[in-house]
């Protein structure tokens, strides 16, 4: 017998419930659960068919419902078929706003370099404290399991992990659903000691897995604190005397080439609250020890959901800073509009 849509969300309310709770599942929480908005008595109908074609159980008198074998199988076979396309659909969207993301910045600093006569950086955004957006584990083969762990920023990281057995799909779905009721929006000092323990006391023969998901956890949100830096115009430096001896050159362009300095100068533009974002660093300012004989003006710009990158323009000490720091305005002021509208 083919099922309704109403049987399917009330099976699918009772199977989910059950899963998140262990405790059978009855009438009155089922039309709290639901957007069905029917009665108790309704729901009860419901679920005596449902009882009746085996997709429920009850496992003794005046208990609610758990879920049987068999509607388990409907529930994975069907209702999760749904969830992978949901899925695969929203890391191609994340994949593809990235992708789009990483080619504007490359633009912005090229276009800048080009401007300016000056050198660029622009950094991809960070996120403070950045939170899981979703987990899902899927079975590679009888040894393997995958969990795709995606965070803000739209970092997706793939953690492999080897398994003793081959776990069933409701046995896969059980800790899917475990896993996001508690760790869905939570940052890294949000899972403390106490959710570990809760979680993996939930999971119980499967709390070595989960110790591989806490893992994988902490190595994508500190992949996704990790700055992206996109760098241009570094042959614009040539052009100025007081910069063109070969050991001057040679310092700028190890300083543009060194992630880790860069990343110093990231830090320290994001935390300066002057001037509306707007950081000018001469000389010895600077926190790039091979960018002494140079002036920095960073600015920063912000997503909607909370990230921020920083854009900086190095050049000469006698660089026409009124221009540069007008530039530097107007253009965080436009991505700013950007993100914003794409949010």
């Amino acid at each position: 017998m083919e099922l309704d849509e109403r049987k399917l969300k009330i099976l699918k309310a009772i199977i989910s419930n059950y899963l998140e709770t262990g405790e059978p599942v009855g009438s009155r929480t089922i039309s709290k659960y639901t957007d069905l908005n029917l009665s108790s008595a309704t729901i009860r109908n419901e679920m005596a068919d449902l009882e009746e074609l085996g997709y429920i159980m009850q496992p003794h008198t005046s208990a609610g419902r758990i879920p049987t074998d068999a509607g388990y199988r409907l529930y994975v076979d069907r209702m999760m078929l749904e969830k992978d396309v949901e899925m695969e659909e929203m890391k191609t969207k994340l994949l593809d706003r990235v992708d789009k993301m990483e080619t504007m910045l490359k633009q912005v600093a090229k276009v800048l370099a080009y401007n300016t006569n000056y050198a660029t950086m622009v950094s991809a955004p960070q996120y403070q404290n950045s939170k899981l957006k979703f987990i899902q584990l899927t079975q590679v083969d009888e040894h393997q399991l995958l969990a795709v762990i995606v965070v803000d920023g739209n970092v997706i990281k793939n953690k492999l992990m080897q398994v003793t057995r081959t776990l069933a799909n409701d046995e896969v779905l059980k800790l899917n659903v475990l896993l996001n009721t508690f760790l869905q929006g939570a940052s890294l000092q949000d899972i403390n000691l106490e959710m570990i323990q809760t979680i993996k006391a939930q999971a119980g023969e499967f709390a070595d897995i989960m110790e591989n998901v806490f893992q994988g956890i902490a190595e994508a949100i500190h992949e996704a604190d990790e700055v992206e830096i996109y760098t241009s115009g570094t042959s614009n430096m040539l052009k100025y005397p007081e910069l063109g001896t070969i050991e001057q050159t040679t310092k700028l362009l190890e300083a543009l080439e060194d992630r880790q300095g860069l990343n110093e100068l990231v830090d320290d533009a994001m935390n300066s609250n002057e001037n509306h974002g707007i950081q000018v660093y001469i000389g010895e300012e600077a926190p790039v020890s091979n960018m002494k004989d140079c002036s920095i003006v960073t600015a920063t710009y912000e997503l909607a959901e909370g990230g921020k990158g920083t854009i900086g323009i190095i050049g000469p000490k006698r660089m026409d800073y009124q221009k540069v720091v007008s530039t530097l305005k107007n253009l965080t002021g436009e991505l700013d509009t950007i993100f914003k509208k794409k949010e």
